[in-house]
């Protein structure tokens, strides 16, 4: 236990449910009995209380009544100022002595109060005035029972604390623009009287002397309250609390000292040292810590019970140096800092010898136990687990009568929404259920976020979103997923244990895609083979046919909202489709939908035996250009942060430079230090701007790649009849990641993943397997290693390649498959490491890719016959 705490000598807790700030507290000799203390710590120490009916704001003791010297209570209001007199009688009965407070006078404000202080303005002799600070930084002074007057203080925004200095009879605060400022009282005085708050035309004109501040010093940070400490009658000190350090000024603003503080602070206290010259502080911080400085030095740390709101020192019951504080919640404690040990000693615990034959017989024990648990159900049954949560999820067939994004436009087109509905279904009782629901972007969600605090056994609970698209391009996927984390408690374990469950949705292609023209050029083409007579496009995609041209029901025209068109032809001889865009990435959405529909339309029927297959090149060029465009991105995204960077370096130095210049008490020129400043200011905007149009980029061109990803994931599949877990492999290969990020990108993580493919089960050779990749995922300088290695990846699977996760199952190819990407020629080179890869290997790649003979694709025309 440390000795290092504060020790409580006296403590209470006051009022029930009631918030106390920093002016709540005041330690005074207030019913003016002479000697400052009380009748020690009893039962009837709470002398006196008053309910007085509005919010009290700070309470001052001071002369603050004509006619006499003696002390009496300033308490401040919202919009009154009372001061109240305190006197005890002696009592007579075992009650003890009883006190009284009455009401010597009052003062009506006409604006909301925020603070207040007090002391011997303009010099007066043997009574206190009052100068309370208003929320829109007015100053009114009070002269006891009279109001005296009332000055704004120039260019107030919001009030500071406030502090009067004797010594220089000046008013210090700390103004919205955290800097501290400092005014004379005759200056206020003789100033023109604050009739409202702007200046007048009369006020222009100079007639009145207009409020000029004495002194101002930036300090740069909010501050928490100021005190002032004389050392003497020739020197005082001000010490401003910020919320980052306290400062020490001198009476003209300098700064005598300063201090960074290591926590939030909550209050201090100035006073004087015992050593000359020097002043000690005590700072309480929201660690319930209260530290105590001998100007900047550390003298004392001690721990409290409470974070201090108000802390002040005085003398009770002939105990010098008693440390008063209060906290927030009204735990108001007397203590002094000492060292006294604690009393409390740990018992010795009973030593006895082990048995150490028994322990390793209790300890097998246990583990057989375990053993059988987690053999035979784990944590419990597979029947339970499976029966605790059920969860489904239903799209609407129709789109929402008001669209739920009136403000979302995506060219000319209006964007529909769709609901969805999650439906959560419980047998047991379960805890903290947390529904999350996520789409592809540039589809969002009206509301992805759903908590179930409790959901008690056989509860049905359903929730209704909305989803839409935010964007000019096209989602990579039409997939959505609803994720549930809950807790099962358990007879062991009543917190419960976490388990996750999942549900995922389609949303239909008509919410991001409408009926088209078809064209009969394009840039990309595909063709897709299927072993059936060829289908309606009018019944595989009911609503998307153009009525003009009803009796073409072999070919159907899509325009995405984004504004992209995509043509699907049907040959009415062949089992063949063919899909054709102007934009690559396009093409995978149709596609993917056209088989979809196509295995649902033959499941209906019955027919099970329905395949798809892919006879042509696989487009790696087209591919390859989205992958050097999107790296390009992240390239000039670098390259602009750099130079963002230096931009910002370059302008804090010339900030420096000018702020040198205008303190400098001799002016010098500024050599066109100021037009420097501007012209760099304007370079950092537009640099921060083309940082986020890039930004905006790239990310778009990421969902183009992923779109294109998928597209070639597919057609590989379809070339090489993958099976569903082969194609599990390529995703998880080549769609790592959700989105880029500054520490890994999709260029670097995609290539260590191809990379492993190839060296185990596509490795040729054992002594490939044998390679290692290396620990570390860098930005690559360029993307030929990345392509390099996709390539080689499709000609060992054109080789008998296949994927699996089990390097033994890897066996070398012995047959080549028709079609695919150009065969790679065999050579010796091929037996090297696949990080050492020669560079002759693949200098006539793109050359040996044109030299291979395309697959005869009729034309447009000749799919329509």
């Amino acid at each position: 236990m440390s000795l290092f705490k504060a020790r409580d000598w006296w403590s209470t807790v006051l009022g029930e449910k009631e918030e106390f700030d920093q002016g709540c507290l005041c330690l005074a000799d207030v019913d003016n009995s002479g000697n400052g203390q009380g009748d020690g710590a009893q039962a009837e120490d709470l002398l006196l209380e008053v309910h007085l009916r509005d919010p009290i704001l700070q309470v001052e003791v001071g002369k603050f009544v004509s006619g006499t010297e003696m002390l009496h209570l300033a308490v401040l209001h919202s919009r009154k100022l009372c001061v109240y007199s305190v006197s005890g009688t002696l009592g007579n009965v075992e009650h003890g002595n009883q006190y009284q407070i009455k009401l010597m006078y009052e003062h009506n404000l006409q604006r909301t109060a925020c603070n207040m202080t007090y002391g011997t303005f303009g010099d007066v002799k043997g009574r206190d005035l009052i100068c309370i600070q208003s929320m829109d930084g007015m100053l009114m002074v009070f002269e006891q029972e009279s109001y005296a007057f009332g000055r704004f203080l120039p260019g107030s925004l919001l009030p500071g604390p406030l502090a009067y200095s004797s010594r220089t009879d000046s008013f210090i605060t700390v103004s919205s623009c955290r800097q501290v400022e400092s005014y004379k009282y005759q200056v206020l005085a003789f100033a023109t009287d604050a009739d409202k708050r702007q200046e007048t035309e009369q006020q222009k004109l100079g007639s009145g002397k207009r409020l000029v501040v004495d002194w101002t010093l930036n300090i740069g940070e909010q501050a928490l309250d100021i005190c002032i400490v004389s050392f003497n009658q020739s020197a005082s000190s001000i010490f401003v609390l910020g919320e980052r350090n306290f400062f020490c000024l001198k009476d003209n603003g300098q700064i005598r000292f300063m201090k960074k503080l290591d926590c939030s602070p909550s209050s201090f206290l100035p006073y004087c040292s015992v050593s000359e010259g020097t002043i000690n502080t005590l700072i309480g911080n929201h660690n319930k810590m209260l530290h105590i400085y001998q100007d900047v030095t550390l003298k004392w740390a001690t721990q409290l019970s409470h974070i201090p709101v108000a802390v002040r020192v005085g003398c009770l019951h002939d105990l010098k140096g008693v440390i008063v504080t209060l906290s927030d919640d009204g735990h108001l404690q007397c203590s002094y800092l000492g060292t006294d040990p604690s009393l409390f000693q740990a018992p010795k615990v009973e030593s006895r010898e082990l048995n150490y034959e028994e322990l390793d017989k209790e300890l097998k024990e246990l583990q057989k136990l375990i053993k059988d648990v987690n053999k035979s159900q784990g944590v419990w049954p597979m029947t339970e687990k499976e029966d605790d949560l059920k969860v489904s999820a239903l799209v609407s067939s129709n789109f929402d009568s008001v669209s739920q994004a009136p403000d979302v436009e995506v060219g000319t087109d209006l964007v529909p929404s769709v609901t969805v509905k999650v439906t959560l279904q419980n047998r047991v009782a379960l805890q903290k259920a947390k529904l999350s629901v996520y789409v592809q972007p540039p589809l969002v969600l009206t509301c992805d976020q759903f908590t179930f605090e409790f959901m008690a056994p056989e509860m049905t609970k359903t929730v209704a979103f909305s989803v839409y698209l935010k964007g000019s391009y096209t989602p990579p996927e039409l997939e959505g997923n609803a994720v549930v984390s809950y807790s099962r408690p358990t007879d062991r374990n009543p917190d419960g244990i976490p388990r996750v469950i999942q549900c995922k949705f389609r949303l239909p292609l008509k919410l991001i895609c409408l009926p088209g023209q078809p064209s009969k050029t394009a840039s990309h083409k595909l063709t897709i083979d299927t072993n059936k007579s060829p289908v309606s496009l009018l019944s595989l995609f009911p609503g998307f046919a153009n009525q003009s041209e009803d009796d073409q029901v072999n070919v159907m025209g899509f325009r995405f909202l984004g504004g992209s068109r995509v043509t699907l032809l049907a040959s009415k001889t062949s089992q063949r489709y063919r899909i054709q865009s102007e934009q690559f990435e396009d093409l995978w959405l149709i596609t993917n939908e056209l088989i979809i529909r196509l295995k649902e339309y033959f499941e209906k029927q019955g027919i099970k035996d329905f395949s798809c297959s892919f006879s042509g090149s696989v487009p790696l060029q087209e591919y390859f250009e989205l992958i050097d465009h999107h790296f390009e991105l992240r390239i000039n995204g670098e390259k602009l942060e750099e130079l963002l960077s230096e931009r910002a370096v370059q302008f804090r130095a010339i900030q420096r430079r000018l702020l040198t210049r205008f303190k400098d008490k001799t002016p010098a020129p500024l050599q066109h230090l100021d037009t420097l400043l501007d012209g760099t200011y304007k370079q950092v905007i537009a640099l921060a701007d083309a940082v986020e149009e890039n930004q905006d980029n790239l990310f778009q061109a990421f969902i183009r790649l992923r779109s294109a990803t998928h597209l070639v994931i597919l057609l590989i599949g379809l070339w090489q009849k993958l099976s569903a877990d082969q194609v599990a492999i390529l995703e998880a290969a080549f769609l790592p990641l959700q989105q880029d990020t500054q520490e890994l990108g999709w260029e670097e993580t995609v290539d260590a993943a191809v990379s492993h493919l190839l060296k185990t089960c596509l490795s040729k050779s054992s002594k490939e397997q044998a390679l290692t990749l290396g620990s570390q995922l860098d930005v690559p300088k360029d993307t030929s290693r990345l392509k390099k290695h996709i390539t080689l990846l499709c000609d060992r699977l054109a080789k008998g390649g296949r994927l699996c996760l089990s390097t033994d199952a890897a066996a070398p190819p012995t047959m080549v498959m028709p079609g695919g990407c150009a065969p790679i020629p065999e050579s010796d080179l091929e037996e090297r490491s696949v990080e050492q890869e020669s560079t002759e290997l693949f200098t006539n790649h793109k050359h040996l890719i044109a030299e291979t003979p395309m697959p005869e694709v009729p034309s447009l025309q000749g799919v329509a016959e």
